[in-house]
């Protein structure tokens, strides 16, 4: 099967997505300067779901009623909203954005491992293998030293992001389970289930009305919901749909990259040579599981033949 060739505008919005999935993390940073984490995640799916519910209405769809379709999306909202959003902004509490999103970046990784065991046709290959084994010693390299410390706080942000790496992995299988749904009807549907499991458990741990985020925070929130979250999901499936499913795992390699440069230009963060390693074997590890290693490899060789 042939890989689409990816147009000026595909890769233009490929690099607007990794922007919008990077700087997610350093408006966490942000935002948790007012608000903890689980309200922080309520207000992202909260106003995120009403701006992807208006776009299904908008643009001529709508919501399914109620029934068995509904069950899918609360699972589809706790994998890939409640419990991975509420890790990452539980983790930043003591790790850097940049460490974060370097972490966060295994989940393709998890679901090369649990496809093999859960889907028929996509069992580990040679090179997927050595391609998960590269990118999980990326992750001991990453977490090492904090681990060998008894698991200081550090250690267990960056295991919580870990945890919601697995998260997202997991969803990418279940999620087939919403393949007939138009994309922004199951992203919204998935949204409003995770806001009703997100409301209670901001009230009953975090109390939101004692807090007293200022307008940075706010901001922060907003900007979440509406571009590193509605958005994306928008931009995600736009360049799936056009560009295929190859290319657009691309995006997975500059989200860290994005997220890296922001922390170290806009908040001063310091990255340890652990998390640039940790990150150069994460990212080869990746390109060995999606071949893109190999097809590099022979690209070159043809021009050299040339």
């Amino acid at each position: 099967m042939s890989i689409p060739r990816m147009t000026v505008t595909e890769w233009a919005l490929l690099v607007v997505l990794s922007l919008l999935c990077g700087s997610v993390f350093l408006l966490i940073e942000f935002a948790l300067d007012g608000f903890g984490p689980f309200t922080l995640v309520l207000g992202r799916v909260g106003l995120g779901a009403l701006a992807l519910v208006a776009y299904v209405y908008l643009s001529g769809a709508r919501m399914p009623g109620i029934g068995p379709i509904w069950r899918h999306f609360f699972v589809m909202g706790a994998l890939n909203n409640v419990i991975p959003f509420s890790l990452i902004a539980w983790g930043q509490l003591v790790i850097d954005s940049g460490v974060a999103a370097i972490v966060n970046a295994t989940s393709p990784l998890f679901s090369v491992v649990l496809a093999h065991f859960l889907v028929a046709d996509e069992r580990m290959t040679a090179n997927r293998t050595l391609g998960v084994m590269l990118g999980f010693s990326g992750v001991v390299v990453l977490v090492g030293p904090s681990a060998l410390q008894g698991l200081a706080a550090e250690g267990l942000g960056q295991l919580a992001v870990l945890g919601a790496a697995l998260s997202y992995a997991i969803a990418a299988i279940y999620g087939r389970r919403l393949a007939g749904l138009r994309p922004a009807v199951s992203s919204a549907g998935m949204l409003v289930a995770a806001t009703v499991v997100m409301a209670p458990l901001a009230l009953a741990f975090e109390r939101p009305w004692t807090m007293s985020p200022g307008v940075t925070a706010w901001v922060a929130v907003v900007g979440m919901a509406a571009f590193c979250t509605a958005l994306a999901y928008l931009l995600y499936f736009r360049i799936l749909r056009t560009a295929g499913a190859t290319n657009t795992l691309l995006v997975t390699f500059l989200i860290p990259l994005s997220a890296l440069v922001l922390g170290i230009t806009v908040l001063g963060e310091e990255p340890h040579w652990t998390a640039l390693a940790g990150m150069a074997l994460i990212l080869i590890g990746l390109a060995v599981v999606d071949g893109l290693a190999v097809r590099m490899l022979a690209v070159s060789r043809g021009l050299k033949r040339r």
